[in-house]
């Protein structure tokens, strides 16, 4: 306070915020990425907490688990997993094959875009199955490990 009157800071949090994300942006290392889905390529794949081989390590991906790539650096991506945790990945790593993971105890998957189309199987929890397509507002058309295609509700999945 001076003089008797409250002044208003003009760094306001939204003021900083907004500041902070185009000098990020301006930075030609670093480049923010569009939300784009990719899958871990290999198996056993380290992740880590900065983008660096001597950071320290996290936990280890298996093979097509969806991720969604957050920031993209030179060589490395930031991504963020079905549960919200965010990693550092070595680009080489990611494949632009998508897969979907089950979020609901178990979801169901019909032989067209309907839920009064035959209900062809169920997944479970944390079963991954890889994403075909995204044409029908509201599902997603996949593919089982073991073969059979069918369509997903897209809010008992993550990945597409």
């Amino acid at each position: 306070m001076r003089n008797g009157l409250l002044i208003k800071s003009y760094w306001s949090k939204s003021r900083i915020r907004t500041l902070l994300v185009s000098m990020l942006l301006l930075l030609p290392e670093y480049a923010v990425a569009e939300m784009e889905f990719f899958s871990i390529a290999e198996n056993a794949v380290v992740m880590y907490d900065a983008p660096s081989l001597r950071a320290d390590k996290l936990f280890v991906a298996d093979r097509y688990l969806p991720v969604e790539v957050v920031v993209d650096v030179e060589g490395w991506a930031k991504v963020r997993d079905s549960s919200g945790s965010l990693a550092w990945v070595e680009k080489k790593a990611l494949s632009q094959q998508r897969y979907v993971v089950v979020t609901v105890p178990l979801a169901d998957v019909h032989k067209s875009a309907d839920m009064n189309s035959e209900l062809l199987f169920q997944a479970m929890e944390n079963i991954v199955m890889e994403w075909l397509d995204s044409d029908v507002t509201g599902w997603v058309k996949v593919r089982h490990s073991d073969g059979q295609v069918g369509y997903v509700k897209v809010n008992q999945v993550w990945g597409s």
